[in-house]
């Protein structure tokens, strides 16, 4: 939801400010007035490909700031900034962290929807008309699709395990050579697991052995043989022991050479275990280092890693295995393969009965909805229409597609192909009452949705948009005095002259006498008094 909108340097917009409602919010003005303008910031603000011409005329940059909540549990809200430079170059920030603008239109984008009128991809667009009817269907079709997904995932790992193995099996004898030669000298050497690193750690020990030898010998004689560090220190202690009886001072500084006393003795120990520890093997050092040298050659070959000579090893003996079991392999992955088609099979007939139950249901409600819009009989129907295997895809087995009949007696088609820019629009308003809160959309934006609407017709656009505010965020620009009666929040867009002299787009929001003068402009193009107290009757009826 958009809880707040700040807007500087915009098309003919200097500075402007749009608090919409949680319900729904109108923008009226005269044409010409910069209607488009709040538009383009919107855009901007969910993410939409900036236009460095949109930059206010003598200013060097353009701003849209917003705070935003992103679903009912984000009490925090964000904080989005997007400035676009004069000679291109744009900026985007999300709580003040620098951000790109496909993370924006990600994070933002997808809670927003702006249904211009031409602004229709989504409604148009078949791949999106799936979604909408599982959004609407529900649980059932949820749990359908997921086994369906679940399954076409095995079925395409169990044909590409197949592939594999039938590639395998036909290996060509130059391959199969080369295999059997591959896997013959890596078996001859017969590396293990670990067998490396134990090495790299044990064969430094014993080629230096003697030094070893040496060093920790000399380290525990110094400490421990005669003449040594402890025979120094317990010379000293007992030295201070015998002077302590005449100044206990000396008694205190004994105590933490005793200490250290015991400390040395038990590393002399340490010493002695590890000199034990040391084994001067020359053939085992040769055993070492000839064992070395077989594995590195083999990383040399196969490597450069003995993760890679495994590798290698496993992918040569399934070559010689696969040669020689006759095709039993390639049999067993062909039944698997099989099976984990029919599973697949199964799972797409399950999910194409969902939808097909759930179909006609949906093109009721939205064909009731686009009654209430008074399109003179106008229908939709839902297509569901089994694809070929080899183009089912995640979003299922069929193609589901919108299919718009103008009137009682015609052939429907599809809605991309037959109906009018008004149509769309109005089919688009009735898809989402009729989608609620399933669509996963919070904010709805709409321009010129009341395009070539009047009359009785207007009222009914008014009502809609009236309930679909119930479960979204709604703004909408509009020219219908009917629609901008039911506005939660109304906003005025006049076009005026700024400081600078330039033409200028101002917002403000109005009410009272105020809003009836506007009201009452939109009725009949005056503020007569008969035009004033229609004006009044409207917005009391929308009131009660």
């Amino acid at each position: 939801m958009i809880d707040e909108l700040h807007v500087e340097s915009v098309a003919l917009i200097r500075d402007a400010t749009l608090v919409p409602a949680a319900g729904l919010t109108v923008l009226t003005g005269e044409t010409g007035a910069g209607k488009t303008a709040l538009l383009s910031a919107c855009k901007l603000l969910v993410g939409e490909r900036a236009d460095a011409g949109a930059v206010r005329e003598g200013d060097d940059h353009l701003l849209v700031e917003g705070r935003v909540y992103l679903g009912p549990d984000d009490v925090d809200g964000h904080i989005v900034r997007r400035r676009v430079e004069a000679a291109g170059r744009g900026r985007v920030e999300i709580d003040g962290r620098m951000a790109s603008v496909s993370e924006l239109a990600e994070k933002v984008g997808s809670t927003v929807d702006l249904c211009g009128q031409h602004e229709h991809q989504r409604l148009l667009s078949t791949a999106t008309h799936a979604q909408m009817l599982d959004a609407w269907a529900g649980e059932g079709v949820t749990v359908a699709l997921a086994a369906y997904r679940e399954a076409l995932a095995a079925a395409r790992d169990a044909r590409a395990e197949y592939e594999r193995v039938d590639e395998l099996s036909r290996s060509g004898a130059e391959r199969l050579e080369q295999a059997a030669f591959e896997l013959r000298r890596i078996d001859e050497v017969d590396p293990q697991e670990g067998e490396l690193e134990e090495l790299e750690e044990a064969l430094p020990r014993a080629e230096h052995a003697e030094a070893l030898l040496r060093a920790s010998e000399g380290a525990r004689e110094a400490i421990a043989g005669d003449a040594g560090a402890m025979d120094t220190l317990s010379s000293a202690i007992s030295t201070l022991r015998d002077a302590a009886r005449f100044d206990n001072a000396l008694s205190v500084l004994a105590d933490p050479l005793e200490s250290s006393l015991i400390d040395i003795d038990d590393l002399a120990s340490r010493l002695r275990d590890y000199r034990d520890s040391v084994d001067l093997d020359p053939e085992e050092l040769v055993r070492m280092q000839e064992r070395m040298g077989a594995l590195q050659g083999l990383m040399r070959s196969y490597g450069p890693s003995m993760t890679d000579v495994f590798a290698k090893r496993d992918a040569a003996r399934e070559i010689v295995e696969a040669a020689g079991d006759s095709g039993e392999r390639v049999r067993l992955a062909r039944r698997a393969m099989e099976e984990a088609e029919a599973v697949l099979a199964k799972a797409a007939d399950a999910l194409d009965a969902a939808r097909s139950e759930a179909a006609p249901r949906f093109a009721a409600a939205v064909t009731g909805q686009m009654g209430r819009l008074e399109m003179g009989g106008a229908e939709l129907e839902v297509r569901c229409e089994r694809m070929p295997r080899a183009q089912w895809t995640p979003a299922g087995p069929s193609k589901i597609e919108l299919m718009y009949r103008p009137g009682a007696g015609l052939t429907p088609r599809p809605l991309r192909k037959i109906a009018s820019g008004g149509e769309v629009s109005r089919v688009m308003l009735a898809c989402k009452v009729v989608l609620g809160q399933a669509d996963g959309v919070d904010t709805l934006v709409f321009d010129e949705v009341d395009a070539g609407v009047g009359g009785s017709t207007a009222r009914s656009l008014a009502a809609v948009l009236a309930d679909l505010a119930k479960t979204h965020q709604v703004i909408v620009v509009t020219h219908l005095a009917q629609v901008a009666v039911m506005g939660e929040c109304h906003y005025l867009v006049s076009k005026g002259t700024g400081v600078d002299g330039k033409p200028e787009t101002s917002l403000r929001q109005i009410d009272g006498d105020e809003r009836v003068a506007e009201i009452a402009r939109m009725l009949s193009g005056d503020a007569s008094e008969i035009s004033l107290e229609h004006a009044r009757e409207l917005l009391t009826e929308a009131r009660g």
